[in-house]
């Protein structure tokens, strides 16, 4: 019988203000204040959280790139990481040496020192230089309790707005973290589209590049940090950043209701997107003869395989240049066959705050 355990995972939704690094830093030390070490054993951060999302072009997000190792998101990542002992991470836009190359190759760990020490990158500190080409990458960094660096990963699906500045990381990984987290894999946002080159075949195909990339590497968590914006109605395949077109408008009313409820719209989206870790199978002829095949050794070693998939999306909310980000960050637990995605915990559409969750794990 399989032993479980308890995941707690934390996810802090606010509404940034763009360009406002320090503020928003600030504002995230405010919500976290009261988070004791120990309390959680990962905390999230969303995309590019701190800079802000809707740069227009690359000369206008120039002076918010950040170095992985010593920008203000690794920064503020590594002391909380210390201070609350767990895992922290977090989305940032990166600064790239302007090498065409880079994105194919993985970055070293631990993650390098910067040559020479660059200036502050809370607020512009010179006039842009017009750029030609990618300047850096939608990225995500990760720090272990102990505050030290482990991974950087680079959106691998880039959304419009970081196609005037950003260039695609090398694509999905896998880590081998420690229970209760396990084999984890980070993505950002529009990751969990189709990817540009591809086309939707079907709801059966697809294509669902990230949810295979989860069943075929035994994924047991997938963190989402994202940027996701409010669909205009609900004939829009809602998507951070999907094909559809995306509402222009402002936060239209107070409603406490409306605060505190999810975007169920974009939670159903979300779930489609993973199809594969939850959808029933119907097997091919080959893959009953390839079953009938099989040695009991090999089915009960298969019958014991985890097929338990926690997926955690941590997002923001707010308005920047027209557009209006949904918030309701959620937790889903899939499981493979199984017919049905199940919610577990969500936040509203403009929650502000930090969402403790917890979810019985097998390890």
């Amino acid at each position: 019988m399989a032993t479980t355990t308890t995941l707690r995972v934390g996810v802090v939704q606010f509404a940034p203000k763009i360009g406002k690094v320090q503020a928003n830093i600030a504002k995230a030390r405010e919500l976290c204040k009261g988070l004791t070490p120990r309390c959680v054993d990962l905390l999230c951060f969303p995309e590019m959280i701190f800079a802000g999302y809707v740069f227009p072009d690359a000369a206008s997000i120039s002076p918010y790139l950040e170095h992985p190792r010593t920008g203000p998101t690794s920064t503020f990542c590594a002391e909380l990481a210390r201070r609350l002992e767990c895992y922290v991470t977090a989305g940032f836009p990166e600064h790239s040496e302007h090498d065409s190359n880079s994105s194919a190759a993985p970055l070293p760990l631990p993650l390098p020192l910067p040559a020479t020490t660059a200036p502050p990158t809370s607020t512009p500190t010179s006039s842009p230089h017009n750029h030609t080409g990618p300047i850096g990458f939608n990225s995500a960094v990760l720090y272990s309790p102990t505050g030290e660096p482990l991974t950087l990963y680079r959106k691998s699906n880039l959304f419009e707005t970081d196609l005037s500045w950003a260039a695609p990381g090398s694509g999905f990984t896998v880590l081998d973290l420690p229970p209760p987290l396990g084999k984890t894999t980070i993505a950002i946002c529009n990751d969990l589209n189709v990817h540009n080159s591809a086309v939707w075949n079907s709801l059966e195909d697809g294509p669902y590049e990230l949810a295979r990339h989860c069943v075929r590497e035994g994924t047991r968590l997938l963190v989402l940090l994202n940027a996701w914006l409010k669909a205009r109605n609900e004939d829009d395949e809602g998507g951070d950043e999907g094909e559809a077109k995306r509402t222009e408008e402002g936060e239209d009313n107070g409603d406490d209701d409306v605060e505190l409820e999810p975007n169920w719209e974009t939670l159903n989206w979300w779930a489609q997107r993973l199809r594969p870790t939850w959808a029933h199978h119907h097997p091919t002829i080959a893959e009953k003869e390839k079953e009938e095949q099989r040695t009991e050794h090999q089915i009960n070693e298969s019958s014991t395989e985890p097929k338990d998939l926690v997926v955690v999306a941590c997002n923001r909310f707010g308005d920047e240049g027209g557009k209006t980000f949904v918030g309701s960050s959620a937790m889903l637990m899939m499981r493979r066959g199984s017919g049905r995605p199940r919610l577990l915990h969500a936040m509203g559409e403009r929650e502000e705050g930090v969402g403790i969750w917890t979810v019985p794990v097998r390890l």
